[in-house]
């Protein structure tokens, strides 16, 4: 289905007819190479839905075995097909034929000297290495540790898909990331099932598992779809031309996808669950509803292909006449920043910004259905929960994402909110202990998020990196690492070194405030003299790390705060002394307010005991005192007598 969808596409659109008789690099190339592509993607998608059920959906034991098997097997078919897919785009890209004299050290040279030659051999070891460890680990942790490696391939091919120098790249990256991501998932997800064995792996758990998985894999590709799309066709016009009809008729297969999807989950997921259908009738559903959805996503996949392989109307070229800003960050210069426009302009990051919606849907729900079943969840834990989710998504989409990447200044407005005020308020949520008594525990020895979680809380390494002295470290120290070492460099460079720092930067912060503040299981707290110890320390250590950058001469990064050309707002060093204003004047009201929270903590803690001393006395008659009375009685009879003596 994949191929015929793929050849009709391509007869279409003229993507892959002859070209020019001095530039065709011949049939087997034209026609090879989209086919060599549909094979990569698709084996790589059953690597990643082989692995996720192994690490997610599966119970531990032979299934376990068989999916990772299927996931070495099919990463070593992933593996090939890059090889070949490799050596035709060169020939490809280069209109060189494949029998010609000069093509082994052209191809050498390719593979050696140039970027994206380099990134298609870099995937092709990645597939390699995903074979080789996905065939020698066992159990769910090997599996969601192998899975990184398909997801860094991921992440080197969303890197050529946009050229860098051309419009909107970072956007285009991460939505072709989670695009492509999503659509492995799901697509993936469901050819494992069926080479795992459907005798074995169709049951109602499995089943409806992978259907939650598929529906959020359906909402990231489709998400992800409709920026791409809008990227390379800027109007609704485009959708006149050859690519927008190929797209379209792409939107569509993914409306039937998602209504077979919908049937699938109302049908043989109800139907398992309730116990009507005997074992062979339910596999017999299974297989014919997967059958159509995979011949389904089979035709998505070639269409995809064909379409990454016809123009698109905005042309993907770097931007003519680029001003300096252009140049050093892929965007236009921002307008001189005001109070309104710290609000209302936006540097869209689809994938933190698609987190997020996820985040508050997921702990919503866990909060309703706590509600319907009768138990209390606060309701100001989920305002906290809310606001600290949109407070993230500012940081990282909104004025301070526009502005970080141009004002050093604004970078660390960014960074303050991401490591002090947004863990403040996702704390006061404890969406760990909302998690654990929302989600039920599995009985099938398989993990879910639920198992997952609570499995890295009380893991040794948990444990450590949530340690209060050892979370302080990390929120301190971390800042001089990342600023005065190439990390701070790579932040700004590259969308990977960008999502690493939102990452490190909300983590590290989490694990400080849920240290002193937190009400979630985890670390091993200190008494509260510590904490505030603890906390002062590193207010200590901002006021330093602000002082510095204040009175510090030297620009960081240079080559990318120093070359902006702004007509507007203070010189590049001025701004970063301001930077280091900001450091340490943003940093201190949420040290106060986590330092008021301690405070509260530690009177309530007193309050508690005291009311515990009190239920006791009541019991058991202040038996406590009494005795305390009676010993003191005795000491005071025993001195009476030495004086006697």
């Amino acid at each position: 289905m994949a191929l015929a969808a793929l050849f009709a596409a391509g007869a279409f659109s003229g993507a892959f007819t002859a070209f020019a008789s001095f530039t065709d690099p011949g049939v087997v190339v034209r026609w090879g190479m989209p086919v060599a592509t549909v094979t990569t993607e698709l084996a790589l998608a059953v690597t990643m839905g082989s692995l996720a059920l192994a690490a997610c959906v599966l119970p531990r034991g032979p299934l376990v075995d068989r999916a990772l098997g299927v996931a070495g097997v099919s990463a070593g078919v992933w593996t090939l097909a890059a090889l070949v897919q490799l050596v035709l785009r060169f020939s490809w890209s280069t209109y060189l034929p494949l029998d010609a004299p000069t093509f082994g050290p052209a191809l050498m040279e390719y593979v050696s000297t140039i970027a994206v030659g380099r990134t298609y051999l870099a995937i092709v070891i990645v597939a390699a290495l995903t074979a080789a460890v996905a065939l020698l680990v066992r159990g769910p942790v090997g599996a969601l540790c192998t899975i990184a490696l398909p997801l860094v391939a991921l992440g080197m091919q969303s890197s050529t898909g946009h050229a860098a120098g051309a419009s909107s790249h970072d956007l285009a990256v991460s939505a072709l990331f989670l695009h492509l991501g999503g659509a492995a998932l799901w697509i993936g997800g469901l050819g494992a099932i069926v080479l795992v064995g459907l005798r074995y792996a169709a049951t109602a758990d499995v089943i409806r598992r992978y259907s939650g998985i598929a529906l959020w894999c359906f909402a990231a590709v489709a998400v992800s779809g409709l920026v791409s799309a809008w990227i390379r066709i800027g109007s609704l016009d485009g959708l006149s031309t050859d690519y927008g009809i190929l797209l379209v008729a792409k939107a569509a297969l993914l409306v039937v996808l998602g209504s077979l999807g919908w049937l699938h989950r109302s049908t043989v997921v109800a139907r398992l669950s309730a116990g009507t259908a005997t074992r062979n009738e339910a596999v017999g559903l299974f297989w014919r509803l997967a059958a159509v959805e995979i011949g389904v996503m089979g035709a998505v996949s070639g269409v995809a292909v064909a379409l990454g392989s016809t123009a698109p109307p905005v042309p993907d070229e770097a931007i003519a006449d680029a001003t300096p800003a252009e140049i050093v960050t892929g965007h236009p210069l921002p307008p001189e920043p005001t109070v309104l426009r710290w609000l209302t302009e936006f540097q869209w990051d689809v994938i933190v910004a698609f987190a997020c919606a996820a985040a508050v849907i997921v702990y919503v729900r866990w909060a309703l259905r706590l509600r319907r079943r009768g138990d209390a969840w606060p309701v100001g834990r989920t305002i906290s929960w809310c606001l600290g989710i949109l407070v993230l998504f500012w940081a990282t989409s909104g004025g301070a994402a526009a502005y970080g990447h141009v004002l050093f200044s604004a970078h660390m407005v960014q960074h303050m909110v991401l490591a002090m005020v947004v863990p403040l308020f996702l704390v006061l949520a404890a969406p760990v202990t909302l998690l654990a008594r929302a989600v039920p525990a599995r009985k099938d020895d398989s993990r879910g998020p639920r198992e997952w979680v609570l499995l890295l809380v009380h893991s040794a390494l948990g444990r450590f990196m949530a340690n209060p002295v050892v979370a302080a470290v990390l929120f301190a120290g971390g800042m001089v690492v990342f600023y005065f070492t190439p990390l701070f460099e790579l932040a700004l460079t590259t969308y990977a070194g960008h999502l690493w720092m939102i990452a490190h930067f909300t983590l590290v912060g989490y694990l400080f405030a849920n240290a002193l503040v937190g009400v979630d299981p985890g670390p091993s707290r200190p008494g509260y003299p510590l904490r505030l110890v603890l906390l002062f320390a590193t207010m200590a250590f901002h006021a330093f790390f602000g002082v510095t950058l204040t009175s510090g001469t030297a620009l960081l990064v240079p080559d990318w705060f120093g070359l902006m050309g702004r007509p507007w707002g203070p010189s590049a060093i001025e701004d970063q002394q301001k930077g280091g204003a900001v450091a340490w004047g943003i940093g201190e009201l949420p040290t106060l307010l986590l330092a008021i929270g301690v405070a509260i903590s530690w009177t309530r803690s007193d309050e508690r005991e005291a009311r515990r001393s009190d239920r006791k006395a009541e019991r058991d008659g202040d038996a406590e005192l009494e005795a305390y009375n009676k010993m003191l009685a005795e000491k005071a009879d025993q001195a009476a007598k030495r004086g006697e003596g």
